[in-house]
């Protein structure tokens, strides 16, 4: 049953044209404009040959789509999947373009997709796959600082992108900029701290904004705030696993559930996340973890009973199939498309609050436009701005003492007046730029007088990227 809903990715490019359209309908942009804003601007279709581990040829398909050029550089994530395929490519590219006019960011949105199975493909073969992926999209001109900018998702990481840019480097070695070619990149390769965690730390942020909104509460018969609440989470990868992390340490939410793909656990009391990542690390699974119930069938845990539902895996989770099902109150998409419009058509008319993807898991490619200014820059946020704010801060304490007449001990004034590291600033204009970008969802919402928060993303997002092509003058 998984492997067929898998297979057939069409109906997930279908549900990103259905949204469109929906919020569409309250545009008052002329019908070509938005024409435009929906159309898929360029797609790369390549077959190349990769030499497997015991010496035999294997054929890779891959996948590589530019749906806007409204902002430039493009920018999207790089999917290994066997599943992969042109149209969730597409699919997956016009959500970026639209999220990042969502949150602000100047991106035109682009996805790639590779057809591999990474979690039985072996490391030097994925080597391999990247670097001719690479080679594929610079032969092209499908990569590059000013012109599309990859970054991780669905089956690739840090690992994937450190091959990236090493092979950009390596072909385009004369030209500026270089390690701006792609984000999500290591430490050790100019990347930037925050970064792992951006999406699972955007999902936790958006998700506690609408708890701290108390009118949006009220109709769900919640009270404010993510203390005590009950959250299952479909998916430990990185998403999964950092949404979690967060909604416990610092929204004092409790883990009830927990699916992956061997199966999923239950347990009313909450699950200890670091002792279930340990006892992962072990066993090579999440089940027989101690105190919880094994479920043998993982899409049931997502009908278990709970506050927050944060699918974080893939596509098509919750469908007209099962969303009559579901016990949560709250619907945060961590994932991209994670429910499909039948799906959502039954759980909007059961007064369930829908988080949306176009909005909630907008961290990524936020974290990953601050990495590629950082990099266009060739220096990092706090030298740009540390030493300047310990200074000014060291003459306003100096003149208080003088007017105290008491002097300060060198301790106690050098923990006040240090500088914040680039990774408290990444994560503090992470945290702003969602909070923003709930507030200004719920208002346009109000404003315009729509029926849910994803129309309204939806048609904020056409409106902006509209603006744009009609501000820029682009149309002879």
């Amino acid at each position: 049953m998984y492997a067929q809903r898998m297979a057939n990715r069409s109906s997930f490019y279908q549900s990103v044209s259905h949204y469109f359209k929906r919020a569409a309908k309250y545009s008052k942009q002329p019908k070509g404009i938005l024409e435009q804003v929906a159309a898929c601007n360029a797609t790369y279709r390549m077959r190349f040959p990769v030499k497997c581990d015991d010496g035999t040829i294997k054929v890779v398909e891959a996948f590589r789509a530019e749906h806007s050029y409204h902002r430039l550089p493009t920018k999207g994530g790089i999917r290994f999947s066997k599943y992969v395929n042109l149209d969730e490519t597409v699919a997956l590219a016009s959500l970026m373009t639209y999220k990042c006019a969502l949150v602000g960011v100047p991106f035109g949105g682009a996805k790639g997709g590779v057809r591999i199975d990474p979690t039985t493909a072996s490391e030097g073969f994925r080597e391999r796959v990247t670097r001719r992926y690479t080679a594929e999209l610079i032969r092209k001109n499908f990569i590059g600082p000013d012109i599309d900018v990859p970054a991780p998702d669905y089956g690739t990481g840090e690992k994937e992108m450190g091959w990236i840019v090493d092979t950009y480097k390596n072909i385009r070695m004369n030209e500026p900029n270089i390690y701006a070619c792609v984000t999500g990149k290591p430490l050790a390769m100019q990347g930037i701290p925050g970064r792992t965690q951006a999406t699972g730390l955007g999902v936790y942020y958006g998700i506690r904004s609408a708890c701290d909104d108390s009118a949006s509460m009220k109709k769900l018969g919640l009270p404010t705030g993510m203390s005590g609440k009950r959250v299952i989470v479909q998916g430990l990868g990185k998403v999964g696993y950092y949404s979690a992390h967060f909604c416990i340490n610092d929204g004092k939410a409790l883990v009830v559930g927990v699916a992956e793909k061997e199966g999923g656990i239950y347990a009313a009391d909450g699950l200890d996340l670091e002792a279930l990542m340990k006892h992962r690390a072990e066993t090579g699974s999440i089940l027989n973890f101690p105190g919880a119930e094994n479920i043998e069938d993982r899409g049931a845990v997502l009908e278990y009973p709970c506050d927050i539902l944060i699918p974080a895996a893939l596509e098509n989770q919750i469908t007209g199939d099962n969303a009559a099902r579901i016990k949560a109150k709250i619907i945060a998409e961590g994932a991209n498309g994670p429910v499909d419009s039948a799906g959502e058509k039954i759980l909007l008319e059961r007064g369930i609050l829908m988080l949306p993807d176009l909005f909630l898991n907008a961290g990524g490619v936020t974290v990953s436009y601050f990495e590629w200014l950082k990099n266009r820059a060739g220096v990092s946020f706090d030298r740009m701005t540390s030493r300047h704010e310990e200074l000014t801060k060291r003459e306003m304490i100096r003149s208080f003492e003088q007017l105290a007449g008491k002097t300060m001990p060198e301790a106690d004034l050098q923990s006040l007046i240090e500088g914040p590291d680039e990774e408290r600033l990444v994560i503090s204009a992470l945290e702003q730029t969602m909070a923003r970008a709930y507030r200004e969802i719920s208002e346009f919402t109000k404003r315009r007088d729509l029926p849910d928060m994803r129309t309204a993303a939806f048609l904020l997002a056409i409106e902006r990227v509209a603006d744009s092509y009609g501000h820029h003058g682009i149309f002879p």
